[in-house]
């Protein structure tokens, strides 16, 4: 495999669990969900994910989800995304959650 990485540039990545607290479409965007995300230390975030063609908003009020925290915010359709959610990259993505409720904001190691 030629796409290995070192354990050092793996741990680069602030991997943490968010609570969805509020999720809706991006108005005049077909494919963006705003979403309120909890990261307990680390505040509220919002973060904006191209899943809307194949969840309505409600499917993520509530979930435990994987977040990268430390990404840099980016301006998606005029909104700043501050993190990113994981989901699959399937032609029906899965959002990656966590298999029981915890704290938001704990680190995914």
């Amino acid at each position: 495999m030629s796409n290995l990485v070192e354990y050092e540039e793996f741990a680069k990545l602030d991997l943490r669990v968010g609570f969805v607290k509020h999720a809706e479409r991006v108005a005049g965007s077909k494919k963006l969900i705003k979403l309120i995300v909890d990261l307990g230390e680390l505040g509220e975030r919002q973060i904006v994910a191209g899943l809307a063609e194949f969840y309505p908003p409600e499917y993520f009020l509530n979930k435990y989800i994987v977040v990268v925290a430390n990404l840099k915010p980016k301006k998606i359709f005029g909104l700043e995304s501050q993190g990113m959610l994981l989901a699959t990259d399937t032609e029906l993505p899965v959002l990656i959650t966590v298999e029981k409720p915890v704290k938001p904001g704990s680190r995914i190691k």
